[in-house]
């Protein structure tokens, strides 16, 4: 079990578990490192390129975001962000791997 109360290898979603998404390694931006984010944050603009998009959401599982969201990487967790504000909506932890 991880410190999450979940089966390593796995995430938690929509009350569901599902396998943790196995991804190439992360590379933060420079003087950037981990930070847990929170529902009701805002992710810097910096993020919401496509270079940190997670589009293959449906294969894993994950339901489509609602209209002006996106799922971003963040390290092993993802976020689900409005574009417009940057305002984190939910969030993933352990999503990958």
């Amino acid at each position: 079990m991880n410190s999450g109360g979940r089966p390593a290898g796995q995430f938690v979603y929509q009350g569901r578990s599902h396998q943790a998404i196995r991804g190439p390694a992360f590379s933060y931006p420079s003087g950037w490192g981990y930070r847990r984010w929170d529902s009701g944050q805002s992710l810097p603009f910096l993020f919401l390129t496509s270079r940190y998009f997670f589009m293959d959401y449906g294969l894993y599982g994950l339901a489509p975001p609602p209209s002006n969201y996106v799922w971003v990487r963040y390290g092993p967790d993802l976020l689900l962000v409005s574009r417009r504000t940057g305002r984190i909506r939910q969030v993933i932890y352990g999503a990958f791997y």
